[in-house]
């Protein structure tokens, strides 16, 4: 854990801000008038059942995807005032991994909010994308072709991309999905590091077996939110019945979690 325990790092304006969003699909809300506030340098787990709506929540705070209401703000600006602060790492499965193109290429494409789409990298933001794949371990790998890759080196390559970056801000769609155990560890160190130096951290997560070793802050969603903040105090066998509906097996496997059943379950 943080030696934080999840407390803010400085007392600037929240990096994440969200006020009554909500986004539906045929006039069904996939997330419903969520409120969420994330303090600056912490490392965040979005948490809830399939269907919760924790990437519609990413997708929609990035513009991705209509809102039907509610806004967003990133250190007090919209997104497109402060897209040069946002890093995406999107679900793996998301991606054409077919498309012709290099690991190296794909992570220099990391670069081009800051380049333009008109201007031709250059010998520096070569070295930096290169920097980028040292940092994830891919260094070896990048002049291979992306469809070449097994998924935990995609998934490194994605992270690299949004490495290079630099961003204040990282949103990543779970990012651990379909990686082998020195993958994982591999990203917890990144993302452990990235917070060290300030930086704000949101994870789509489905494993609550690691939250608490992984995140020093979560938010527990299903449609709503149903409680967000530090990791210690959010993390709890209530809680997680709200948001699962009564039927964790996570509770039953951790006895320190387990309480006695409520009449909503």
């Amino acid at each position: 854990m943080n030696p934080n325990d999840g407390q803010p790092k400085s007392e600037t304006a929240p990096a994440l801000v969200i006020d009554d969003l909500t986004v539906a699909y045929h006039s069904k809300p996939a997330i419903w008038d969520v409120d969420l506030s994330v303090p600056e340098g912490v490392l965040m787990a979005v948490v809830g059942p399939n269907g919760a709506g924790k990437s519609t929540l990413i997708k929609a705070a990035l513009n991705l995807i209509p809102r039907s209401a509610g806004t967003v703000t990133f250190y007090g600006k919209p997104y497109e005032q402060a897209r040069h602060l946002v890093g995406y790492v999107p679900q793996r499965g998301s991606v054409d991994w077919d498309f012709p193109t290099s690991v190296l290429d794909v992570v220099t494409m990391g670069l081009y909010g800051k380049l333009g789409w008109f201007r031709r990298p250059g010998k520096s933001e070569q070295e930096a994308a290169l920097y980028a794949l040292e940092q994830v371990g891919m260094q070896d790998f990048a002049q291979r072709q992306i469809s070449q890759l097994s998924g935990g080196q995609q998934q490194r390559t994605f992270l690299a991309r949004a490495l290079v970056q630099d961003a204040q801000i990282y949103f990543m769609d779970e990012p651990f999905a379909a990686v082998d155990a020195v993958t994982e560890r591999a990203i917890v160190s990144i993302l452990r590091e990235l917070r060290e130096r300030g930086k704000t951290v949101i994870v789509v997560h489905h494993d609550l077996q690691t939250v608490e070793d992984y995140f020093d802050w979560v938010t527990l969603l299903n449609v709503e939110v149903i409680a967000a903040g530090p990791t210690n105090k959010i993390f709890n066998a209530d809680n997680l019945r709200r948001t699962y509906g009564g039927r964790v097996a996570y509770l039953h496997e951790n006895p320190a979690l387990a309480v006695a059943p409520t009449g909503d379950d």
